[in-house]
């Protein structure tokens, strides 16, 4: 089955002419989305991702359509190709998985991206190493046990409100409840 996804960022801007490029594309059905690009939770393409059957086609306009950011893209076309479905974008011809050639050059993208993550990882992993050599360890710094133990009398009193004990003390909410849930 030949799908397409359409997006525009707001809701007062035109979907009919990335519609229109997807019919003509031979498009049976066509997932519409008005909501930026930025956000995670986009139901439409979840809907478009739900009924991707292995052999199907995606078709979109243009990559912005589908992401707003390279890691994004290239995480959301590797869950299109782990279905086993080819994807094909109008306004980039290279980005085509129907054909020889387009599927090479998305290979080509996909190895500059995963090297890209593994110096990432890499780099920090020599950071770390670098600051345990001087004796720093990661992680979040304890919490003030003075603090903390004011913050539990104040909780367990209840004469304050949490945000009073918050601002008393100067420990985050997360941090107190965590702390809370340690005692039962």
């Amino acid at each position: 089955m030949i799908i397409g996804y359409a997006r525009v960022s707001t809701s007062d801007q035109n979907l009919d002419r990335q519609i229109d490029l997807l019919r003509e594309q031979g498009c049976e059905r066509i997932y519409q989305e008005r909501i930026t690009g930025t956000t995670k939770e986009r139901p439409e393409l979840n809907r478009m991702f739900e009924a991707l059957r292995e052999g199907d086609t995606v078709i979109i306009c243009e990559l912005t359509r589908l992401s707003r950011s390279v890691k994004d893209l290239f995480s959301l076309v590797e869950q299109i190709k782990n279905i086993g479905v080819n994807i094909k974008s109008l306004k980039e011809p290279w980005m085509d998985t129907t054909t020889p050639q387009g599927m090479l050059l998305f290979s080509v993208f996909a190895g500059v991206s995963q090297f890209e993550r593994d110096l990432i990882k890499e780099r920090t992993n020599e950071g770390l190493k670098s600051a345990r050599a001087r004796g720093r360890r990661g992680g979040r710094p304890k919490a003030d046990p003075k603090k903390m133990e004011l913050a539990l009398k104040l909780y367990d009193s209840k004469a304050c409100s949490v945000s009073d004990i918050l601002k008393t003390t100067g420990i985050s909410k997360a941090t107190l409840y965590s702390y809370i849930r340690k005692r039962e």
